[in-house]
């Protein structure tokens, strides 16, 4: 039977004796917006991932990678007005973000994927439940956007070194603007910063090119800010709903967890002890374990 609550527990990944799926990177449109992929080709559900608010699919590259030594089907992409991708349209942000994840779930036909999100990401995916549930075996929202929020992008607003480069009239190296950039990544994203890959920051930051990349990215903030306050009709979500969140998330509190599962009494919620924000990068291993358990039979996990 179904139930809801917090399930904490360790849970292995095992990669031994397991070839590499090779990992191919490409560009597709989907929806009319031209992206970037990532890409598993393996077996069983198909597994689709988006990021979060200024991040791109490389924040999806260890799960990738454990996913790959198990002979798993996925994709990653580049959400539209990030990283790779083409730019967001004039207008509201969320329903062009809801148009583009709908023309990545038609290229699977016939198949049923579990979609998985990190923040706006997590956003995205449950919104896609609430449009085209019954064409997806799964949702997992990580740390979803849109439920019990801090106030992040005024932290990241505030931040001095930041409204300092923006304002510079001088041009600004981009090796000086990427390590402002990390920093604030580093310090909002983890619980444990110093535990975190410098190589991870780096990809994080190699996406904030310049002062009118990160100028854009903060506008694209400020737009979404409305449209995030309620955007959700929950009890609208078809198919079985995992919730991850990390116990120690700055920008999105696991508080927030509560209203999926009071609207979807079937909702499970892993929490992360000793997690930031992005528990696909800080607990890869028993992440990727939990998304495998889940997609290959996504309502006996429950």
């Amino acid at each position: 039977m179904a139930h809801s609550g917090v399930r904490r527990g360790r849970y292995p990944f095992d990669d031994r004796a397991h070839a590499m799926q090779p990992l191919f990177e490409y560009r597709r449109e989907f929806a009319g917006y031209d992206t970037r992929v990532l890409e598993l080709e393996g077996d069983g559900t198909p597994l689709v991932f988006f990021h979060g608010f200024s991040d791109s699919a490389d924040t999806w590259r260890h799960t990738l990678d454990l996913l790959g030594r198990h002979d798993r089907r996925a994709i990653a992409v580049d959400l539209p007005g990030f990283a790779t991708a083409a730019r967001l349209r004039p207008g509201l942000v969320l329903p062009q973000l809801d148009a583009f994840a709908a023309g990545v779930l038609a290229t699977f036909g016939e198949e049923k994927p579990v979609v998985v999100g990190n923040s706006l990401g997590g956003c995205v995916a449950l919104r896609l439940g609430e449009r085209a549930g019954g064409r997806l075996s799964g949702v997992v929202a990580v740390a979803p956007a849109g439920l019990d929020m801090a106030g992040w992008f005024s932290l990241i607003e505030r931040d001095v070194v930041l409204r300092a480069l923006l304002a510079s009239p001088v041009p600004v190296p981009p090796r000086v603007l990427r390590a402002m950039v990390g920093r604030i990544y580093r310090f909002l994203a983890f619980a444990d910063p110093t535990r975190v890959e410098a190589k991870v920051i780096a990809s994080f930051a190699s996406h904030h090119a310049d002062r009118a990349t990160v100028a854009r990215y903060m506008d694209t903030g400020r737009r979404m800010i409305p449209e995030l306050r309620d955007p959700f009709d929950l009890p609208r979500i078809a198919p079985p709903v995992l919730l991850v969140w990390g116990d120690r998330d700055r920008l999105v509190f696991s508080s927030g967890a509560q209203r999926v599962i009071d609207a979807l009494p079937g909702t499970r919620l892993e929490l992360f002890e000793g997690c930031g924000h992005c528990p696909q990068i800080e607990a890869a291993g028993r992440f990727a374990a939990l998304l495998e358990e889940f997609a290959d039979a996504p309502a006996a996990a429950l």
